[in-house]
């Protein structure tokens, strides 16, 4: 896995991330070896930037995809960050400049379009004047000044591969054009760097997206010089992966807001959760499940049971998806994992007070069923943390709720509650069942919905009954006085 750090980490970055992490994994465990490998493809030197790097790594730990060799791992090829290994890809560039696979250009992206036009011709891309220079034709551009850039020699045929995902793959290299392997200043190209490190680190295999589809032919080609050039003895083998689509069957791209990837963290969705959904698009455990754990998708995964069709990104089916791995936490850990977002929601403080943590711990039961996400805690369970000079109830709630209808509603709650002897979940439902639903002959769904708004603030809560056992008789009572006006 080879991401550029130049933006917000995409999820599309993150499908490829886990079909290499799952395809190493699952030869891992049938025997048959598979280490994965993590590599930060920096040479865009503009465009690269420290934070998108630290994005990039932030997004791999809480995603759980630990890698075996790369930044912050090491390993036995490392340096991992391209910017670091630039010694070595002179030295490659140098053997293919003295070799027949090489050549110096001398062209103006001016000159080449103005030839194409002139000659009529529809390939884009290079047209090989510089290929068999005269050692006078040099002399002359030398002598005007002229800089130059390395170009591979592109072998005349074809070039073929078995594709991991799609099968038998040709191209025809009259349109594959002459390629650039580095810039006027000497710096190297991803179209050198790129195969030139999965060479010398010797990748057996790259899962790598669609969109790279075009550059396999000249990378294949390029392989078959290093190997006569002594840097590597074979050629990995490519599985090209489908297409991530947004709405409209276009492709997702960075500008979609479902593109960013940290982003699901933030809106509390579970790692687990988001690579499940992820998995989805291209491949499936089985026709009839959806919902699988990642140990289950190491057990199963193989590259040829990718489909090579585009998948649409569905948000809704990645909630559900998200909903059903909240499903299977253990309380404990849906606890664990839902404090972060209650901190940074001001519902409980860093650290957590001992008797929040006791009320977190009663609390959690309530709600650990009805949240599909981390961040919904913080608004189903603020009620019972906050201060009471700091509670509010929200305004709309308040007004469809708490009206005309729903003061004589909350006044006959106030009265049954205020004469309970114990303030139990089983007292408060008998003591409310009977004033409002025996007593003013309303429905249960409109006998305790201004009372739970009156009490926790919004019409969607924990269980009403146990939330006032929680609250306790003084903070209910006052809290459906002050709804009271």
């Amino acid at each position: 896995m080879a991401p550029s750090p130049t933006g917000s980490p995409h999820v599309g970055l993150v499908r490829t991330a886990l079909y290499n992490w799952a395809f190493a994994r699952h030869h891992q465990r049938h025997g048959a070896g598979g280490t994965f490998v993590f590599r930060i493809e920096d040479t865009d030197k503009e465009r690269s930037t420290a934070e998108s790097y630290a994005a990039i790594i932030d997004l791999m730990r809480w995603l759980g995809m630990e890698w075996d060799e790369g930044p912050e791992v090491g390993g036995p090829y490392a340096p991992y960050k391209q910017s670091e290994r630039e010694d070595l890809y002179r030295e490659v560039l140098a053997k293919l400049r003295e070799s027949r696979f090489g050549y110096e250009c001398y062209c103006t992206n001016a000159e080449v379009e103005e030839r194409r036009k002139a000659s009529g011709s529809k390939v884009m891309g290079y047209d090989g004047y510089c290929r068999n220079l005269t050692a006078d034709q040099v002399a002359v551009f030398e002598a005007e000044g002229r800089s130059h850039i390395t170009r591979f020699r592109m072998p005349d045929g074809k070039i073929t591969w078995n594709d991991l995902v799609r099968g038998e793959i040709t191209f025809e290299t009259e349109f594959v054009p002459d390629y650039a392997l580095c810039r006027a200043n000497g710096d190297p190209l991803y179209t050198l760097v790129n195969p030139v490190d999965d060479a010398l680190m010797d990748i057996t295999h790259v899962l790598r997206g669609e969109d790279l589809l075009s550059s396999t032919p000249r990378q294949v080609a390029l392989y078959g010089a290093l190997i006569e050039l002594g840097v590597t003895d074979f050629v990995p083998e490519f599985g090209h992966l489908p297409y991530v689509m947004g709405e409209g069957n276009k492709k997702l791209s960075k500008r979609d807001p479902e593109a960013h990837a940290l982003a699901y963290r933030d809106q509390g969705f579970l790692p687990e959760g988001l690579l499940n959904y992820l998995a989805l698009l291209g491949w499936a455990i089985a026709a009839d499940r959806d919902v699988f754990t990642l140990d289950e998708m190491v057990d199963a995964f193989e590259i040829g049971d990718v489909n090579p069709n585009p998948a649409r990104f569905d948000l809704k089916k990645c909630e559900a998806i998200n909903a059903s791995h909240m499903r299977l936490l253990s309380l404990e850990d849906m606890t664990h994992r839902v404090l972060p977002y209650l901190k940074d929601a001001g519902v409980v403080g860093d650290p957590v007070h001992d008797s929040d943590a006791q009320l977190l711990e009663l609390a959690m039961p309530l709600v650990a069923e009805r949240i599909n996400k981390l961040t919904e805690a913080a608004g189903m369970l603020g009620f019972l943390f906050v201060a009471e000079d700091d509670f509010s109830v929200d305004p709309a709630d308040a007004e469809k709720m708490l009206g005309e209808d729903g003061r004589p509603v909350v006044q006959a709650a106030y009265d049954a509650l205020a004469g309970l002897h114990a303030w139990s979940t089983s007292d408060i439902q008998e003591a409310l069942q009977t004033a409002l639903v025996d007593g003013l002959g309303l429905k249960p769904r409109v006998a305790f919905g201004p009372v739970r708004v009156a009490v926790t603030g919004r019409r969607v809560s924990p269980p009403l009954f146990e939330s006032l056992e929680l609250l306790g008789r003084e903070r209910s009572l006052g809290r459906l006085q002050r709804a009271l006006g």
